[in-house]
């Protein structure tokens, strides 16, 4: 009698367990979210993480976090959540599979992964064999300071003010230098040109170098 009363009492302790672990093991739908964080590197506060992507390991299933750094995915108890963004070192949080509620929240810390990446120098040629060859049939005429040179030319530049009509700025500016001047000879007669002695003087030799002469067309 004793043999068979233990024997019921292990069938029944082995019977609760078998049950305890294909409840266990039965889906279990979490509402799992929280917050993205890392810390500042001037404060050394805590600041949102916000793009910070969140999927479910080994399934199609994620999200992202928001500007606040918050997120939210469904998923199952036991489940994997891996959290990666740029520059940080990938963070993997596993679900407990003792949960008895559908809503689980968490606190994630991403701390910064600073790579040193090597050092690579692009060249033009497909080979530095073609170096040589490049070099010797190179153009090296400034083809910027010859543009350069050609905008500033004496003679485009007075073709150009001709052009270009005064601004506001500049016809009050002439307006009131010519009223300052006719201030000057108020109450009398103004010089007359014709008379000028050093304006002759210059007639003269403009005369005598030819420069009134007429230049024949090409």
């Amino acid at each position: 009698m004793k043999v068979f009363l233990t024997s019921y009492i292990l069938f029944l302790f082995i019977y609760s367990l078998n049950a305890q672990d294909n409840k266990n093991k039965e889906p279990f739908a979490v509402q799992f979210s929280g917050v993205v964080v890392t810390q500042d590197d001037i404060t050394g506060e805590a600041i949102p993480l916000p793009y910070t992507n969140i999927y479910v390991k080994r399934t199609s299933r994620g999200t992202v976090s928001g500007l606040d750094g918050f997120f939210s995915i469904v998923a199952l108890r036991g489940d994997t959540i891996k959290f990666s963004f740029v520059g940080y070192k990938p963070v993997e949080y596993v679900i407990p599979d003792t949960l008895n509620s559908h809503f689980y929240s968490v606190y994630q810390i991403m701390s910064r992964d600073d790579v040193l990446l090597p050092e690579t120098v692009i060249y033009p040629w497909p080979r530095k064999q073609y170096f040589k060859q490049e070099l010797l049939t190179m153009d090296i005429s400034d083809e910027l300071k010859r543009q350069a040179e050609e905008n500033l030319a004496e003679k485009l530049i007075k073709e150009m003010i001709k052009e270009v009509p005064f601004d506001g700025r500049e016809a009050v500016s002439l307006e009131l230098n010519k009223m300052a001047n006719d201030a000057v000879y108020t109450g009398q007669i103004k010089p007359m040109r014709i008379f000028d002695i050093m304006a002759w003087r210059k007639f003269i030799k403009a005369w005598k170098r030819g420069d009134f002469k007429r230049k024949k067309k090409d």
